[in-house]
C-alpha cells in the first residue's frame, strides 16, 4: 500500500511545518545543519536546499525520506525473492532477513514521523524512545548487509543492493543526526545521576530495590517465588507432559493477544521443568509477554542452527525476540551447535525493554545477541567463546557471571564484540556489578588460552566495564583489535572500579578510544540513565539498582 507520506512534496512538509511553531524558530541552512551529521555530503543533496528552516522541518523531511528508503528497499528484497534465480537456501535466509528487518524499519520510521509532524517538543521518554528507534534502524540495515556479505551464493545480489544499502545507511544516519539536535535535550547526551530525579522507592538492601506492589486490576497474581506485585493479565501452562494449556513454547506465545498496552498486564507463560527442542520467535504484534520457567538447567530451551549449516547469525538463533516489553525468568537457552559450527545464537534480542532475570545463555561463539533497543539482564550466566555478548543494543548487565569456555585450538576468547556503526546511536554494552570468569573447561586446560575484555566490530564500538570481579583468564591488555587498526580511534571502551586479578590496568591497551573513567563518567552507563531503567523496569518485578554501587 503507498505511504500517505510518500504523496507528500517535502517542500510541503517544510512549509506546513513552519506554519505550524509553536515558538519563535531558529532558521538556518541545509549546508550548516548538514556540516553536522556524518554524512554532510549526501544530506546537503537530500535536503531542499536554499529554503530557510529549522532543525525541526528538516529533520521531518530526512525522516521522511528515509521511510521512502526503507519501502523501497523492501520492494526491492521482495522483488529478488521472486526471481526464480533466487535458489539457494542461504541466499533465500539472508534475504528473508533483510525483508523482515526493512519491515521493522519501516514501523519505527513510520511512528517517528507521525510523532513529530506537528511537535516541536518532545516529553524526555518520548525523545529516548524516538532516538532509540532511529539508532535500530541503522543496525537494522548493517545486520542485512553483514548477512549478505556472509553468504557466498549471494554475491550477485550483493552488488544489485550494495547501492541501495549504502543510500539507506547515509539517509537513516542523517535522520538521526538531525533528529538528535532537533529533539534530545543536551543533558541527555551525557545525563548524569544529579540532574535525572529517579523514582522514590522505600528500603534499599545492597544497592538493590525493593519493589512496592503495583495495583493489578485486570489479573491474578505471578507466581509467588518470583513476585507478587506484577499486573498479570492471564497466565497459561506449557507442559509437554499433560496438566498443562499447551504442549509447546510456540502454541503457547500464539494463543498471546496481539499488540496488548503495558497497562494491559503481562500475558505470562509458565513452562514447567524439561528440555524443549523448539525454535521459539516472540514476534513484535506479540507485546508485554513475560515466560517463566523452573529455573536454570531446570526448564531448558535448545537447538543447534549455525552458519556453517546454512544459517546467517541473524536467523541462527535458538530463541528470537522482538515483541517489545518482554521478560524472561528462570529459563536456560541454548544452540549446542560447537565451537566447530562457528556462529550459532542462543537468543536473539530485539526487543525494547526487554529483561532476562535468572536466566542462562549456553554456546560458543556468538552465544548472545544484543542486537537492538533497550535491554537488561540481572543475575543471569552466559557461556561462550568468541564474541559471545554482541550486537548494537542500550543493555546493562547487572550481577551476571560471565563464563568464557575453552575455544577450538588456536583461538582466543572475546567477551564481547559491540556493534555500533554511527556516533548518533545511543547503543553500547554496560557491564556492572558482574564476575568474568573462566568456565569449568577452560579453567582446566593449560592455560595458553588467551581471553579478552572485547574487541571492536564495528567503527563506533562502545563497551564499559565497571565495578566488576574481573579473574585472572583476561590478558593484562585487556582488549583485542578486531583488524589492524580498525575502529582504533573511533571505539569507546572504558572501565571503572573493577576488582580481581584481571583488572589491574597498568598494561592496558593504549589506543584512543580506550578510557579508565571516573565515577561522573561510569554514571552514565547506569541502568537509569542509559536505558531509562527506572521508567520501565519496575512494573516487570525484576530487581536493579539505578547507579552506582
Amino acid at each position: 500500500m503507498a505511504s500517505k507520506f510518500s504523496a507528500i512534496p517535502l517542500l510541503l512538509i517544510l512549509f506546513f511545518s513552519l506554519s505550524h511553531a509553536r515558538f519563535s524558530p531558529i532558521f538556518t541552512s541545509p549546508e550548516t545543519l548538514c556540516n553536522s551529521t556524518p554524512h554532510p555530503s549526501f544530506c546537503k543533496s537530500s535536503l531542499p536546499y536554499n529554503n530557510p528552516g529549522t532543525i525541526h522541518d528538516y529533520a521531518k523531511v530526512s525522516i521522511s525520506q528515509s521511510l521512502t528508503n526503507a519501502r523501497n528497499f523492501l520492494s526491492l528484497v521482495q522483488y529478488y525473492l521472486t526471481l526464480p534465480s533466487t535458489s539457494y537456501e542461504s541466499t533465500i535466509r539472508a534475504l528473508e532477513d533483510c525483508q523482515f528487518l526493512a519491515q521493522l524499519n519501516i514501523d519505527s520510521l513510520s511512528y517517528a514521523f507521525e510523532t513529530i509532524d506537528n511537535s516541536y517538543d518532545l516529553p524526555g521518554s518520548h525523545s529516548d524512545d524516538l532516538l532509540t528507534l532511529l539508532s535500530a534502524t541503522l543496525t537494522n540495515v548493517e545486520t542485512c548487509l553483514d548477512g549478505l556479505q556472509s553468504t557466498a551464493s549471494a554475491s550477485s545480489i550483493l552488488k544489485a543492493f550494495s547501492a541501495p544499502l549504502s543510500n539507506g545507511t547515509q539517509c537513516y544516519s542523517v535522520s538521526l543526526s538531525l533528529f538528535r539536535g532537533g529533539w534530545v535535550p543536551k543533558t541527555a547526551e551525557g545525563r548524569l545521576l544529579t540532574e535525572r530525579k529517579s523514582i522514590n522507592f522505600p528500603n534499599f538492601e545492597k544497592g538493590a530495590r525493593k519493589f512496592l506492589p503495583l495495583q493489578s486490576t485486570n489479573g491474578r497474581k505471578l507466581l509467588e517465588r518470583f513476585t507478587d506485585g506484577v499486573s498479570v493479565s492471564k497466565m497459561v501452562v506449557v507442559n509437554p507432559y499433560g496438566n498443562g494449556d499447551f504442549a509447546t513454547i510456540t502454541d503457547a506465545v500464539n494463543s498471546a493477544p496481539n499488540n496488548t498496552g503495558s497497562g494491559d498486564g503481562y500475558f505470562v507463560i509458565y513452562v514447567v521443568a524439561g528440555v524443549y527442542n523448539e525454535y521459539v520467535s516472540i514476534p513484535k504484534n506479540k507485546k508485554y509477554l513475560m515466560m517463566i520457567g523452573d529455573g536454570i538447567n531446570q526448564t531448558i530451551i535448545t537447538g543447534n542452527r549455525s552458519v556453517v549449516d546454512g544459517w546467517t547469525t541473524f536467523n541462527s538463533s535458538t530463541f528470537a525476540v522482538v515483541g517489545k516489553g518482554f521478560v524472561a525468568v528462570n529459563i536456560t537457552f541454548q544452540n549446542t551447535a560447537g565451537a566447530i559450527k562457528h556462529q550459532a545464537v542462543a537468543v536473539r534480542n530485539g526487543a525494547d525493554l526487554s529483561a532476562f532475570y535468572n536466566c542462562s545463555f549456553e554456546g560458543y561463539q556468538d552465544t548472545l545477541y544484543t542486537h537492538s533497543l533497550r535491554q537488561f539482564y540481572r543475575d543471569c550466566e552466559i557461556y561462550g567463546t568468541i564474541d559471545y555478548i554482541f550486537g548494537n543494543a542500550a543493555v546493562v548487565f547487572q550481577n551476571c557471571k560471565i563464563y568464557s569456555r575453552l575455544p577450538l585450538s588456536g583461538q582466543f576468547n572475546t567477551v564481547t564484540a559491540q556493534g555500533r556503526t554511527d556516533p548518533n546511536q545511543n547503543t553500547g554494552t554496560s557491564i556492572q556489578n558482574c564476575s568474568i570468569l573462566a568456565a569449568e573447561d577452560l579453567a582446566s586446560s593449560n592455560g595458553t588460552t588467551k581471553s579478552y575484555l572485547g574487541r571492536p566490530w564495528k567503527e563506533y564500538s562502545r563497551t564499559v566495564v565497571m565495578q566488576s570481579f574481573i579473574d585472572s583468564l583476561i590478558d593484562p591488555s585487556g582488549w583485542a583489535p578486531w583488524s589492524g587498526d580498525f575502529a582504533l580511534d573511533t571505539l569507546y571502551y572504558a572501565e571503572f572500579d573493577n576488582t580481581g586479578p584481571g583488572s589491574k590496568t597498568t598494561e592496558r591497551v593504549t589506543w584512543p578510544g580506550y578510557h579508565l573513567i571516573n565515577a561522573t563518567d561510569a554514571a552514565n552507563f547506569t541502568v537509569s540513565n542509559f536505558t531509562q531503567g527506572d521508567v520501565w523496569l519496575p512494573a516487570t518485578g525484576v530487581p536493579y539498582f539505578d547507579g552506582l554501587l
